[in-house]
């Protein structure tokens, strides 16, 4: 069928709200062909996209299109496993999460297997979390993360609590392709499911949250001596990020504006950690309360993000600086107290800074490199459990996320919440701040300049765009910046790159003479190119200079 013969079936055989908003654009060929140029793209990564009506659009029938191929992909792989062991299903604050979460749990019920719910928004750690103590044989998050409020999300996980690997979600994917009409899929009620849909007991939530203060290192650190202030974006991190640091003494100042469950983000100009705009009220309270910390999760609260006093003011920390200190923090304290295993080893992605290779270095820590996407250190994790060559001790992405204890597999930021404020409580302690500690990282290792470039392109025009710049990136690689040349290109979509261990992904990634690197890839759920940059220099001056070089190039 074309676009518009599309339009016309689900605007004769979809429910009545959804051809309430098909009619809204009748006369908009353009928005037509938008909504249904193609099908919504399952990636490796899940769905994310616009809330709407249309095959290109998030909404009832195509929640319930990947539901019913995972339901299909889960008796492919698991038989009568995937009917007796069941799925949890959690989801975030946004728009249509909890629909979709009943819609999802509707379409397994219908296909006989067990949907695992929740009373109520939970984080995407403790989904995965829960995924595992459960002995479920998948789970499925609703959540489009940090994404403005038009969006939202869809992710499956396996049974280790991890988001599928491609080997995988290739299979799913492919099962997924074959459901030809999403208006047919059938989704039961929770009446008509019966005990098919469960509600997981509220014990669920204290086993995660001991879980979660298990990985303290310094119990006895001085605690009420650190002042925090925290938001959660609205989100999910709210009740379990507030309630794990009270139980463990914190003075906790919560950004309250924020603390409401609210689809719309009305009080946050961006619920991403990765923006200025997120710490706007936070940093407002931080300065009225003379905090010593700023503290925000995004709405899933896989992520971190922290604001550090300094004087009189609040300096930003990114994702690499919080992960280089963290790693710091805990290899520093495990030698000292004699934990940190001869065979430990360190997870993070070929786009994270390698200063946190250096510190691994250091403290004689192996380092394994994964592509983008936390479910690659996810499935490193259950390597190292099944052959027990190495011993997991840390993980984490350039993207404000990582994960310190194993018992979930995805990152989680109320785990980070809690280590990132014993690691401020211990340096206060000894008289330094998160950024003295960031500073002697690099009096030691040499300045790091980390940062990321996002350049959106919307739309099918869009799509074709991006793939354009990687291509015209592949035929006419750089070969110096200045007096800086590239040493080595790697493609990750090229044979050499497959040999080495590492799927088949669209990322190019350029090593520099100087110890620098650029990557450069699209989203895989978001319509963007983007661009990391890691740049090494003897000051601070020095790297931002050859910062601006490598942008004129690679962003051309």
């Amino acid at each position: 069928m074309n676009t518009m013969e599309l339009y016309q079936k689900w605007l004769a055989n979809a429910d009545a709200d959804t051809r309430k908003e098909l009619l809204t654009i009748a006369d908009d060929e353009n928005e037509i062909y938008d909504r249904f140029y193609r099908n919504l793209a399952f990636g490796t990564g899940g769905m994310r996209d616009l809330i709407g009506a249309g095959t290109n659009r998030l909404n009832c029938y195509t929640v319930r299109k990947a539901t019913l191929g995972f339901a299909r992909y889960l008796k492919k792989m698991f038989g009568e496993g995937a009917v007796s062991r069941g799925v949890v299903i959690a989801h975030d604050n946004r728009r249509m999460s909890r629909e979709f979460c009943m819609e999802a749990a509707g379409v397994l019920a219908a296909e006989g297997i067990h949907a695992f719910i929740f009373d109520a928004l939970r984080p995407t750690p403790e989904l995965s979390f829960a995924v595992r103590e459960q002995g479920a044989v998948g789970g499925i998050m609703i959540t489009a993360s940090h994404n403005p409020p038009e969006y939202n999300g869809y992710k499956v996980y396996d049974e280790q609590g991890c988001q599928l690997v491609p080997h995988l979600s290739d299979i799913l994917i492919d099962i997924i392709s074959e459901i030809d009409d999403p208006l047919s899929v059938r989704s039961l009620t929770q009446d008509e499911a019966g005990e098919l849909i469960s509600v997981l007991p509220r014990e669920l939530d204290e086993k995660y949250y001991q879980a979660v203060m298990g990985i303290r290192l310094r119990p006895d650190v001085d605690t009420a001596g650190l002042s925090v202030v925290y938001s959660p974006q609205h989100g999910t991190g709210n009740v379990p990020v507030r309630e794990v640091l009270a139980r463990c003494g914190y003075n906790v100042i919560p950004v309250l504006e924020q603390c409401t469950v609210d689809p719309n983000f009305a009080a946050t100009k961006n619920p991403n950690p990765e923006t200025r705009e997120a710490y706007e009220l936070c940093l407002a309270l931080a300065k009225k309360q003379g905090a010593d910390i700023a503290i925000t999760t995004d709405p899933d609260c896989d992520r971190l993000g922290v604001a550090v006093k300094t004087g009189k003011e609040y300096t930003l920390i990114t994702g690499n600086q919080s992960g280089a200190i963290l790693l710091e923090y805990i290899f520093s304290t495990r030698k000292e107290q004699g934990t940190l295993p001869v065979d430990a080893v360190m997870c993070n992605t070929i786009v994270t800074s390698t200063l946190g290779d250096r510190i691994c270095e250091k403290y004689g820590v192996r380092v394994e490199k994964t592509l983008t996407g936390f479910k690659f250190i996810g499935d490193k994790i259950h390597t190292y459990e099944t052959e027990k060559n190495a011993t997991y001790v840390f993980g984490y992405e350039e993207s404000y996320g990582c994960l310190i204890a194993d018992f979930a597999r995805d990152k989680d930021g109320v785990q980070a919440s809690l280590m990132l404020c014993e690691a401020a409580a211990y340096y206060k302690a000894q008289g330094k701040t998160l950024c003295d500690v960031l500073a002697d990282l690099y009096a030691e290792h040499g300045f790091y300049l980390d940062a990321q470039t996002n350049v959106v392109h919307k739309g099918a025009a869009g799509v074709a765009k991006i793939a354009a710049l990687l291509e015209a990136l592949r035929r006419d690689p750089p070969r110096a910046i200045g007096d800086v040349t590239v040493v080595a290109v790697e493609d990750y979509l090229s044979e050499t790159m497959r040999r080495a261990g590492f799927p088949a992904s669209n990322v190019l990634r350029y090593l520099l003479s100087d110890g620098s690197f650029v990557a450069v890839r699209p989203s895989g759920t978001e319509p963007k190119c983007k661009y990391y940059y890691c740049v090494t220099g003897k000051t601070e001056s020095e790297a931002a200079v050859k910062h601006a070089a490598l942008r004129a190039v690679f962003e051309r």
